[in-house]
């Protein structure tokens, strides 16, 4: 054992209020996670700490005594092994003291008191050998005794630690606002699930067969109207955008139905952004390749971001549970809509073949129009707008942890966006109207820089990174109050290697330098501890989803929903901080979504139907449109009015077509998109065949079909898939 310069005073200074309490702006720094406990001061106790310090890749422990009476004894570092400890514990005598073991960096600590009460600092992995994996529970258990023994010092450390609101021992649920216009009708929704079970199935049937019978209109319409062949290419490549975005946005809490939902809602703003786009040109009295090039730039890329506007007063809670990439998707979302829509409006007047590629089911971020000969690569409307979404999703989820100057992001992000958009609308322009037009030397360098718009696409992917990033670290934040993952976290020494170096570098930088010095060193430091974090949790999330899926489908869509709603519970408590945040949905329920998971995983293993596995692959036949890229994009005003010219000149009986054909575009995407929460099964087939049908559609409408493939995929899994995920 060795001895360190420093003294007992020191490091209690830095980490305690006093001689049994942790400070609050330790705690408060790095967002350290607390979990108070009683337990009988033993050997086994100390095993314990050893082996919380041995999960952080430590291999020396700080101990010292916090009483006052022992400020200036030597800090002892001992080796991380339980004898070093109990040795050293032993020399200072019989009675009992408080005790306080630390990494050397100071990023966790275990306080020991002469009494039952012990109280652990640090990230998750420190705590999980102490207190086990649910560290939720063990704050509420403490809680629990605290309030039913009425010892003081119990109260007060579960008051001091969060564990118990102040002034409200006796609370057992926090306090917080009250919900908003969404969450009353998910309340509503879900009552009616469990209240009329009999009307909720036949509205689902009812939602199944219209989703099925707009699919064939749209299928059928072409034959009468040729120009309408246009609409199942394009909205599928803007679909298919978002589904490679949803996939890759790792840590999203939105759901895949609400994406489409506002990739609709950014379709239908192509009437009023057009609009607004003439009522500017005329009380401008500005010539057409203005109008073109900056009023359509500037107001299309403001107008795309309406539906984040739009959805905020009525889910005005949920907004403070999104996750960065949320922002992402909603606004790459609503742009796709938008380009959707503007691009089918031109293709109409040229008998739905304007410049069209053929289906390309591997197109990454499909909606790209390249014009070599006017040297300009315009990424589209998803990309762009999606890029002003992440920036602003960094800004509002990271500024608490990086500062205000995030909010530069989402300016720039939108600079950019205006720029690309005016250089590619300003080449069209130039080749449509013959108005010779010369970008501004700093405008054309700026265009440069990102390869005049060919490097957008990796940009956003960049971005998309560091949201996911940030989301999976600010969701650790609120470990302590979030429902653990089912099985045992993988990448165990990855994780402890990555600790290691992370405190072992951390130790190295010296306080005294330069702020700016310090950051860096510490952020070269923590980084890869930060990706190994983050890949961890990913295969995590990942291996549940893959055992879930050898389950069937039923098991499946209940790990989506929990994993998703999980998320969204972190985010919003670690987005609030200190502050009231609405829990939605209850902890108790995710908790029982967690229960009922477990034991689907370590229990027995339900069979799938079979009824739905023929059903699915029939229906899969149906829904094997591919995705294509997006067409030319245009000023939204001009392809509006080629579309009213091209639609006046149709003869009366195409019409109804048309009509059909609109409300098919309108309402496909509206319903029928949501994870299933029943799928039918062979026994209720067996009992009730007569009501199979209604079941087969309310479970697998157009948009639901790919869930269940999914979950007959998984049942292909090998029985092996099941060790990725390790009782805990």
């Amino acid at each position: 054992m060795d001895e360190q310069a420093m003294i007992t005073r020191d490091l209690v200074l830095r980490l305690c209020a006093n001689a049994t309490e942790f400070d609050q702006g330790w705690i408060e720094a790095d967002a350290k996670i607390v979990v108070p406990f009683t337990a009988p001061r033993d050997t086994a106790l100390i095993e314990r700490v050893v082996a919380a310090g041995r999960a952080l890749g430590v291999k020396r422990l700080l101990v010292c005594r916090t009483r006052a009476e022992f400020a200036y004894e030597p800090v002892t570092e001992v080796a991380a092994d339980a004898g070093s400890v109990v040795h050293v514990i032993r020399t200072w005598g019989d009675e009992p003291t408080d005790v306080l073991v630390a990494v050397e960096d100071f990023s966790a600590a275990v306080l020991v008191t002469a009494t039952t009460l012990t109280v652990a600092v640090g990230p998750p992995d420190f705590l999980r050998p102490l207190v086990g994996p649910d560290l939720e529970s063990a704050r509420t258990a403490f809680a629990d005794e605290a309030r039913e023994s009425r010892d003081p010092d119990l109260l007060h450390a579960a008051q001091a630690y969060g564990c118990l609101e102040p002034g409200a021992r006796h609370a057992r649920n926090p306090r917080g606002p009250g919900p908003d216009l969404a969450e009353r009708l998910s309340v509503r929704a879900r009552s009616m699930r469990e209240n009329a079970p009999g009307g909720v199935a036949a509205l689902r049937a009812l939602r199944g067969g219209w989703a099925w019978a707009m699919v064939a209109v749209l299928l059928v319409a072409p034959v009468f109207v040729p120009a309408t062949a246009a609409a199942l290419p394009v909205t599928a490549g803007m679909l298919w955008l978002v589904v490679q975005l949803a996939w890759l946005s790792r840590s999203r809490t939105v759901a895949f139905s609400t994406l489409v939902r506002i990739l609709l809602l950014g379709a239908l703003l192509v009437w009023p952004l057009a609009a607004v786009e003439d009522a500017l040109t005329a009380a401008s009295g500005a010539d057409p390749w203005v109008a073109h090039t900056y009023i359509a730039a500037w107001v299309e890329e403001a107008g795309k971001l309406l539906p984040l506007l739009l959805l905020m007063p009525p889910a005005r809670r949920r907004f403070r549970r999104l996750a960065a990439v949320d922002y992402l998707l909603l606004a790459a979302a609503s742009g796709a809509g938008f380009q959707a829509a503007e691009t089918l409006l031109r293709a109409l007047p040229a008998g739905g073949s304007a410049a069209l590629p053929p289906p390309a089911p591997a197109t990454f971020l499909p909606g790209a129009v390249v014009a070599p000969e006017l040297g300009v690569h315009f990424s589209g409307h998803g990309v762009l707008t999606g890029l002003v979404g992440v920036a602003l999703g960094l800004a509002i989820v990271g500024r608490r942890l990086f500062g205000r100057w995030l909010w530069l992001l989402p300016l720039a992000a939108f600079a950019l966006a205006v720029l690309q958009h005016t250089m590619f609308n300003a080449a069209v322009a130039e080749a449509v109207l013959g108005a010779p037009l010369e970008p501004h030397p700093a405008t054309a360098v700026l265009h440069g820089l990102t390869g005049g718009g060919a490097a957008d696409r990796w940009l956003l992917l960049v971005l998309l990174g560091a949201a996911v990033l940030l989301d999976y670290r600010t969701a650790r934040c609120a470990a302590d109050v979030t429902p653990p993952l089912p099985g045992r976290p993988p990448l165990g020494g990855l994780r402890r290697r990555a600790y290691g170096r992370a405190i072992r570098l951390g130790v190295r930088v010296p306080g005294d330098i330069a702020p700016l010095f310090r950051r860096a060193a510490l952020l070269w430091a923590r980084a890869p501890l930060r990706l190994a974090l983050t890949l961890s949790e990913t295969v995590h999330e990942a291996a549940v989803m893959l055992v879930a899926a050898r389950r069937g489908p039923a098991v499946l869509a209940a790990a989506w929903r929990f994993l998703r709603e999980r998320r969204a519970y972190a985010m919003g408590a670690a987005r609030a901080g200190e502050r009231p945040w609405r829990r939605f949905p209850a902890r108790e329920d995710l908790r029982a979504t967690a229960e009922g998971l477990d034991a689907s995983f370590f229990g027995v293993a339900a069979a799938a139907s079979a009824a739905v596995a023929v059903t699915a692959v029939l229906a899969a036949g149906f829904a094997g449109t591919g995705p294509a890229g997006g067409g030319h994009a245009a000023y939204a005003a001009e392809a509006l009015r080629q579309a009213a010219g091209w639609y006046e000149a149709l003869p009366p009986s195409s019409l109804p077509w048309v009509w059909a054909w609109g409300v098919a575009l309108a309402t496909l995407p509206a319903a029928g998109w949501s994870v299933p929460r029943e799928y039918p099964d062979a026994g209720a087939f067996l009992r009730e065949p007569s009501r199979m049908a209604g079941r087969i559609l309310g479970a697998l409408a157009p948009g639901q079909v790919p869930y269940a493939v999914a979950g007959l995929a998984g049942l292909l899994l090998p029985r092996g898939s099941d060790r990725l995920l390790r009782r805990r």
